[in-house]
């Protein structure tokens, strides 16, 4: 990823940020996160992603339950011969 924007006051050629540019044009960085996500860099290395809430949302939304889940496990009824490792018990923390 190359990092051009170097100066303050250059306008960014794709959707990725220095640190110090994101910070004094943080508007625009969410203005332009409504329409994709803007890479923001650290020693020009990336460190962080700013996306628009809508997107956030949607990356987390949780869809179902983990028992539905597991219910529609390709593997549920493939009767499985697993083995269990009878370990000896682990010392008590004080």
């Amino acid at each position: 990823m190359a990092d051009r924007n170097t100066a303050p006051d250059s306008l960014p050629t794709d959707d990725t940020w220095t640190l110090a540019n994101a910070k004094a044009r943080l508007s625009e960085v969410i203005d332009r996160a409504q329409t994709g996500p803007q890479v923001i860099t650290r020693h020009g290395k990336p460190n962080a992603v700013v996306v628009s809430a809508e997107e956030w949302a949607r990356k987390v939304a949780r869809i179902g339950t983990l028992a539905e889940f597991l219910l529609a496990s390709p593997l549920r009824g493939a009767d499985l011969e697993l083995e269990r490792v009878h370990d000896a018990p682990r010392d008590e923390m004080p």
